[in-house]
């Protein structure tokens, strides 16, 4: 009979995986990441059967985490203003804290290797965030603009606006208010 496997040692890998991408590039080899987990190379493949397998993993892992943090930010009984403004703080600072898995995301958002699967189901973790910025733009000059493009507008404020952050820690503040105002006005 065999053995069940080990949440514990599921994570452990996706959590080396991770660090390991964010410092070298998605072309890290399963061998590295087996030794960085502490296990064999053979363990990463008990885990995940390829290592596309593995990205789509950390992908929507990624994603979930970004997500819940974003929505559990987001008060349900205040205007779309306050709302955007709450997603928007919650956005920027969960990149901020998580440069790494920021870097690592950014990376697998772009990659051929994440399945239509693996982004469809962000997409429906996301719906209603992504409803409130589809409602916010249908009020202003992005009205017509196909919703995915604004989607990527946003994700491109909110990238240049953590970098910034992160490089000017002492005005992250400041920035984050003023990528917020550039982000209402283009919308709304």
């Amino acid at each position: 009979m065999a053995r069940p496997l080990s949440d514990d040692r599921r994570n452990t890998i996706i959590l080396a995986a991770t660090e390991l991408i964010a410092e070298r590039g998605l072309g890290t080899s399963t061998a590295d990441i087996a030794k960085h987990a502490g296990i064999s190379n053979g363990s990463v493949f008990t885990y995940f059967e390829t290592k596309t397998d593995l990205f789509n993993a950390i992908y929507c892992e990624l994603k979930e985490e970004l997500i819940e943090t974003v929505l559990a930010a987001i008060p349900g009984d205040q205007d779309e203003k306050s709302q955007l403004r709450c997603f928007w703080s919650a956005r920027t600072q969960w990149g901020v804290a998580n440069p790494g898995k920021r870097k690592v995301l950014a990376q697998l958002h772009v990659s051929d290797k994440i399945t239509d699967a693996s982004r469809r189901a962000a997409t429906v973790s996301a719906t209603p965030i992504l409803n409130l910025i589809g409602q916010v733009a249908m009020q202003g000059t992005l009205r017509a603009a196909p919703r995915g493009y604004v989607i990527e507008l946003v994700e491109g404020m909110a990238g240049t606006t953590m970098d910034f952050m992160i490089v000017n820690p002492a005005m992250a503040k400041e920035a984050s208010k003023a990528g917020f105002d550039a982000l209402w006005r283009m919308l709304a």
